[in-house]
């Protein structure tokens, strides 16, 4: 069984974090989409809420799994098996990072390879820092969030702007 790891932080999952998603699941028998910790964000959800989002948008994807970790992506694959990484890449910028870090990963866990999938067009601009801003000022979200996830992204948006 080939499977898939499929990282991020997911804050929140975006359409073209879906599309990814949705692409990299007809490829691997399996898929696991893994929220992790990033040390440099501030996230909107927790964790677990996250990975909530996650579960209720890909419900319909019968091999995808959805988890949360909090140690270096290296050990989780490692803990998992045999498994490739898949990435998003948005922009030539995006690659220059990933290749660093698929190399990392290499060297902690040699048996780890990472396959790098390009955005479709239409989500190459579309980061969740980016819906997180837009969001603030009341943007039409049906073409940048996942439908079953945005009253869920504006009432965090309106607590948000409560606390402030």
């Amino acid at each position: 069984m080939k499977t898939a790891i499929y990282p991020g932080s997911f804050d929140p999952i975006t359409s073209g974090h879906l599309n990814i998603i949705r692409r990299a699941s007809s490829i691997f028998d399996k898929l696991i989409v893994c929220v992790m910790v990033n040390a440099g964000k501030n996230p909107m959800f927790s964790q677990e809420e996250r990975v909530e989002l996650i579960r209720r948008v890909t419900g319909d994807l019968p091999n995808v799994e959805v988890d949360c970790s909090n140690e270096l992506l290296a050990e989780y694959a490692r803990q998992r098996g045999r498994c490739v990484i898949v990435k998003g890449l948005r922009a030539v910028s995006d690659f220059e990072t990933e290749f660093q870090m698929a190399l990392i990963n290499h060297k902690i866990n040699p048996d780890l390879d990472t396959m790098f999938l390009t955005a479709d067009s239409q989500y190459m601009y579309l980061s969740s820092s980016m819906v997180k801003e837009l969001g603030t000022y009341g943007v039409e979200l049906s073409d940048l969030l996942p439908s079953e996830i945005i009253p869920d992204f504006q009432e965090r948006i309106e607590s948000r702007k409560k606390q402030l």
